[in-house]
């Protein structure tokens, strides 16, 4: 965490213990802090605690005695995410909405406001790692959350604190218990950034609308009904309805759709069907710092939390897209994130088209 633009800090507070932590370990730094809470308000049929989650941002705020600001973002929240999140899924794509939040909300108005407030730092309480404008994995393997942040730009890493990304989970629990921070036993957030737990499919429902249509095999035959192509994604197996006498006992697997016809595809196999490639096309391209090297292994995921892939990179161009060659066929959905690491390094990614 050493500094080097000043000591003035704006730390994005969402009222969990990751981000009340990071506060805490700057504030013991010797930084000069400021908490900011981005206050975003959903339909209360979603769930949203965010309204709870001001309140615990606060206090912590208190118990440590900084300035605590609230910035009212819901607006520009349904414009940015939840109607990007609505536009991709209409036309069968699988949005990453926490890459999304990150890149137009906390490191696009959030940072642009840090800058304009003239702060030396934004700091946020997710688990990554940076050093002169480059993004590593974080110590803790199992919460690293580098994938959600490969649209950042080397410039704004410069700025940015990740106080905790040296810590394992367990441990952030303890230091929140010695700073005696009232969120210390708090439940980890899930679900959509900002809004937390939510019904995807409910919510989808209701924003877009949905008719049931066909489950097939891969060879086009009919097993069964779903409630609708643009409530499903590669891999999952459940929500469908198959016709005993068409299929076998073993799980069924989402492997490809269309939205277009509303139908859905399963198989017993994961990597079976259109949607099983090992050369994948990424749009929309962002390189933090080096630009990979066609020819170069590498190591990616193609979604949140799984194992890092050997692949090469094939194809690359410096503005927009990329091609990138997997060893082993992966189960990719359009629209989600493909990011890229040369070992602990993560380089940057695109969208999966």
């Amino acid at each position: 965490m050493k500094g080097y633009l000043g000591k003035k800090v704006c730390v994005a507070m969402s009222g969990g213990v990751d981000s009340s932590v990071s506060t805490a370990l700057l504030l013991d730094a010797g930084y000069d802090v400021e908490g900011v809470h981005l206050r975003i308000r959903a339909p209360e049929w979603t769930g949203c605690t965010s309204a709870e989650d001001e309140r615990d941002a606060a206090r912590v705020a208190a118990v440590l005695g900084i300035p605590f600001h609230v910035l009212d973002y819901t607006d520009k929240y349904k414009e940015y995410v939840i109607q990007t999140m609505l536009d991709d899924y209409k036309v069968g794509r699988t949005p990453n909405p926490d890459v999304i939040c990150n890149r137009d909300i906390k490191f696009g108005l959030l940072y642009d406001w840090m800058v304009k407030n003239e702060y030396a730092y934004i700091a946020t309480g997710h688990y990554s790692n940076t050093s002169e404008g480059r993004l590593f994995r974080a110590k803790d393997e199992n919460k690293d959350q580098s994938y959600f942040l490969w649209t950042l730009s080397s410039a704004k890493l410069i700025r940015t604190l990740f106080p905790i990304g040296v810590y394992d989970k367990k441990d952030v629990r303890l230091i929140a218990e010695k700073f005696g921070l009232p969120v210390a036993k708090k439940k980890d957030s899930q679900g959509l950034c900002f809004v937390g737990k939510l019904n995807m499919k409910e919510f989808l429902k209701r924003n877009i609308g949905t008719k049931e249509g066909n489950v097939l095999d891969t060879n086009g035959n009919i097993l069964g009904r779903h409630k609708g192509a643009i409530l499903y994604t590669e891999g999952e197996r459940r929500g469908f309805t198959v016709n005993p006498k068409s299929s076998s006992p073993a799980p069924l697997f989402v492997v490809g759709k269309n939205v277009l016809k509303n139908t859905i595809t399963v198989s017993g196999d994961k990597v079976d069907g259109d949607s099983s490639r090992k050369i994948v096309n990424i749009v929309n391209t962002n390189w933090i710092l080096d630009m990979p090297k066609v020819g170069e292994h590498y190591l990616a995921r193609v979604r949140y939390r799984q194992p890092l892939q050997r692949c090469v990179v094939s194809q690359n161009s410096e503005e927009t897209s990329a091609v990138v060659h997997f060893e082993a066929p992966q189960l990719i959905s359009s629209g989600q994130s493909l990011v890229l690491y040369s070992r602990d390094e993560c380089m940057g990614g695109g969208i999966i088209c």
